[in-house]
């Protein structure tokens, strides 16, 4: 079986005790790609370091994640612009608005993600979007842009279908879905199977969003297997068929 990780921070802290044994365990269960998206400028070194020790495994987004995003948000948007020119970032994120924690800096969120919107279309990159209890303004956001320049993931998708219409009509996107679809109250999984799977791509976020039979536990690669199983449950077709399409959906997003 096929996989990709379209969004994991193996780079982190929670990874360090272990990362060698977690590589190999992503790999040993099929898993083809991971795509590790950034945070703010404090993440980018550990995240250079993973994928340099694994180039043809770990692949790299640059971003602002919004939750890092304060009253000194230009600092930060200088490092972004510094760092988006190196060739071997495949994505812009992990981007977008976060009104979960706090709802302070909205205004400034909304800048950081336009000016990040805005480089991916200029370097023709697909945006990689992070959308917390902030659905009507991360679309606001995007209708502000042509929409055929447009092409991502929507991170830790857990909407009803007219949020995803919503999505579809606003780019060329597709819906990430992780472990949280593997939860009993996870009644969005119920109705996933009226979103398209050519929209669909696999996610782990980890060390996030753990999947049955590990929540509660540190997420890893490995466990993407238990989300493909889930959802090829949920559209009724074979585990392998499953990983295929989403991989090949995840390949249409990143040209490496």
């Amino acid at each position: 079986m096929r996989l990709i990780d379209t969004h994991s921070h193996i780079y982190s802290d929670e990874f360090s005790a272990d990362r060698d044994e977690v590589v190999l365990r992503a790999e040993a269960a099929g898993v083809e790609y991971i795509f590790m998206p950034n945070v703010d400028s404090t993440s980018i070194a550990a995240m250079l370091e993973t994928r340099n020790k694994w180039p043809e495994l770990c692949h790299v987004m640059m971003g602002v994640h919004p939750t890092s995003v304060n009253a000194d948000y230009q600092d930060e948007l200088a490092v972004f612009d510094k760092s988006i020119d190196d060739s071997f970032y495949v994505a812009v994120g992990e981007i977008g608005i976060d009104l979960y924690w706090d709802k302070t800096y909205l205004n400034q969120q909304k800048i950081v993600f336009e000016h990040q919107i805005d480089v991916a279309i200029q370097k023709s990159l697909p945006i990689v979007i992070h959308c917390r209890e902030s659905f009507a303004e991360v679309i606001a956001s995007l209708r502000k842009f042509d929409k055929s320049k447009l092409r991502g993931i929507f991170h830790s998708f857990s909407g009803v279908k007219d949020q995803a219409r919503e999505i579809f009509l606003s780019g060329d996107f597709y819906l990430g879905i992780g472990g949280i679809c593997t939860y009993k109250n996870a009644k969005f999984t119920e109705r996933l199977s009226e979103i398209p799977i050519d929209r669909i791509v696999l996610e782990t976020d980890a060390p996030y969003l753990t999947p049955v039979p590990f929540r509660g536990k540190r997420n890893e690669p490995a466990y993407l297997v238990y989300v493909a199983t889930k959802l090829a449950s949920v559209y009724g077709i074979k585990e392998d068929e499953l990983a295929e399409q989403t991989s090949k959906n995840a390949e249409n997003i990143f040209i490496l």
